[in-house]
């Protein structure tokens, strides 16, 4: 255990010498009021230390210990349902402990240790295992099985395996090693943060992330495994888009972490996650959830460190073989923790002050993203798709971090300041988004929910391109203007811009639309579409098509519950398809 002093403090960076003996990213204890810390730096016996806590009346001469360890997270029952801050101390005991303020060098174990859960195992005694293996399961809430995996690096017999009521530090296994020594298997395993979880092989992604919300399932889908970016200024909707998707996609877990934001949106989550109903279970969505709060008034430095505990939180959980969605709220302000650290470090700064690894930092974060074989003798299939929201200053996508991020990730959500004053939800702009999935998803999506998938998603985007074009002539000239056509195009995108891109986060069946009505209410839109176009061309007034009483029903068709979908929609089609064809005949005769 090495022992220092301090030499100089600014803000959340602290130098103490006399640490030749301590290691990088190790982390310390300064001062009397034991403060976390981790070594960022070493030069020669002098260690520069990102503390993870308030650093107000500290002063040179105070000492500074290292535990020998790098930065860990605790790995095993008792992390679903719970809210952490950035190093992974669980808020509600720090509350008990010490009122609402969270008081400085406060030390509490991230998981209950004297908490008991009930473990069965599903191996014998005699069994070959290796690191990965899943040798007992844990009921941890209604919804997720905690699954007990040999950890890293251990391979041999299961000299013994237990049954029964034990806590997380209590042996529920022994291993003999192949070279004869016994190792106790726990339920907790430690993890360092900064290190991502191995696996076997990395699978391509080729399976869609349904979320539900049919601007991004239909144009900019994102695939199990994928990374996403959703960019835009304040008040566009990024925390929303964010809450829906933590509450739609269809992952089994999700990992929400709010590095940074307001801390009324925490409060958001946090009120709303425990009475939302899960809609595959019916139970509570705190159920599958874990939280992590780092927000606005809690220590700045923290931030950095919490997108990491994050995501070796949902990497364990994946490991078990379970699909996990990882929302980080907002990158944004992870970076600026950085350039604060960077400043202060006194680094040559790289792009408006941001230090020149930001880049590499981002990519490292992105790049644990993914689908994947985990470790074990059985080849499981876990998946980890990362969501991370980036709020730049002025909504300027042109700033570093913007820029950074999407050279890493495959789908931009862009978040539109205009199109969320004109109260247009979620505000992604169809012109400007893109996923660069499309390809590897369409051939699903194509098999399992409709062979025209790909051409209608392909002839919606071309409508609502056509349309931009034809504002610019209607601006200028009018839209008498415009040849009968071209009106219909404009009045098919109007359409499909109301009547299906925008959806209501609030509503209860407007919510979430499953693939199969997200297929039938586009399919409607073009539908109109393709027959307007045919009524026009055999002469019918362009005032007759859009006045036929069947639009009413269009309009309203993403307000019919799941269970009548297919009765409905099959009886606005009739409807539509006789009154297109009476008008058309109409003119004919």
């Amino acid at each position: 255990m090495s022992q220092g002093t301090i030499v100089k403090v600014s803000g959340p960076l602290v130098i103490a010498e006399g640490m030749r003996d301590a290691n990088m990213f190790d982390v310390v204890r300064v001062s009397e009021h034991r403060l976390i810390g981790e070594i960022i730096e070493m030069h020669g016996d002098k260690a520069s230390i990102q503390v993870y806590e308030e650093t107000a009346g500290l002063g040179p001469g105070e000492p500074v210990v290292s535990t020998g360890a790098p930065l860990s997270v605790e790995l095993g029952p008792g992390l679903i349902g719970t809210i952490f801050d950035g190093i992974q101390r669980p808020l509600e005991e720090m509350r008990k402990r010490v009122g609402s303020n969270i008081t400085r060098g406060i030390e509490i174990d991230p998981l209950d240790r004297t908490k008991k859960w009930k473990f069965k195992p599903v191996m014998k005694k005699g069994a070959k295992v290796v690191a990965g293996d899943i040798i007992g399961v844990v009921q941890e809430t209604i919804i997720v099985e905690h699954r007990i995996m040999i950890p890293y690096g251990v391979e041999g017999t299961l000299e013994e395996i237990y049954s029964g009521e034990f806590t997380v530090e209590d042996a529920v296994a022994v291993v003999r090693k192949n070279n004869g020594e016994k190792v106790d298997i726990k339920m907790m395993q430690k993890w360092p943060v900064r290190r991502g979880r191995p696996y076997r092989e990395k699978l391509p992604p080729d399976v869609p992330m349904v979320t539900g919300q049919r601007v991004i399932d239909t144009l900019f889908p994102i695939a199990k495994g994928g990374v996403a970016a959703v960019p835009g200024p304040f008040g566009s909707g990024k925390t929303i888009v964010q809450h829906q998707l933590a509450k739609w996609a269809d992952a089994d877990i999700v990992v929400y972490i709010g590095c940074g934001e307001r801390g009324n949106e925490m409060t958001d989550v946090l009120m709303e996650f425990p009475e939302l109903k899960d809609p595959r279970t019916g139970e509570s969505l705190m159920k599958r959830t874990v939280l992590i709060a780092n927000t606005s008034d809690m220590p700045v430095a923290a931030r950095e460190a919490s997108i990491y505990t994050g995501i070796t939180i949902a990497e364990y959980f994946r490991d078990m073989g379970y699909n996990v969605a990882l929302m980080a709220d907002s990158t944004s302000r992870w970076a600026e923790a950085l350039r604060e650290m960077s400043g202060r470090l006194e680094e040559m700064p790289g792009e408006e002050g941001y230090p020149a690894y930001l880049a590499s930092r981002l990519a490292q974060f992105y790049e644990r993203a993914g689908r994947v074989i985990s470790l074990g003798s059985e080849g499981r299939e876990g998946t980890l798709s990362v969501i991370g929201a980036v709020s730049p200053p002025g909504g300027d996508i042109s700033e570093p971090v913007s820029q950074a991020t999407l050279r890493i990730v495959k789908v931009f959500w862009g978040l539109d300041s205009s199109l969320a004053y004109r109260r247009h939800f979620p505000a992604i702009n169809w012109l400007q988004s893109y996923s660069l999935y499309l390809d590897r998803l369409d051939e699903w999506m194509n098999e399992n929910v409709a062979r025209d998938w790909s051409v209608l998603r392909t002839d919606a985007l071309r409508i609502l391109q056509e349309e931009s074009e034809l504002e610019e002539i209607v601006r200028l000239v009018g839209i008498d203007a415009l040849s009968a056509s071209d009106r219909v195009t404009l009045e098919a995108a109007k359409s499909i811009r109301e009547d299906y891109l925008h959806q209501n986060a609030f509503h209860d069946v407007d919510t979430y639309t499953s693939l199969n009505k997200q297929y039938r209410m586009l399919k409607l839109i073009l539908s109109f579409y393709y027959k307007g176009r045919k009524a026009v061309e055999s002469g019918a007034d362009i005032r007759d098509i859009f006045a036929i009483p069947v639009r009413e029903r269009i309009g309203r068709a993403k307000y019919v519950p799941e269970d009548q979908v297919n009765s409905v929609f099959e009886s606005i089609e009739t409807e539509l398809n006789q009154q297109m064809d009476a008008l058309i005949s109409k003119e004919v005769e």
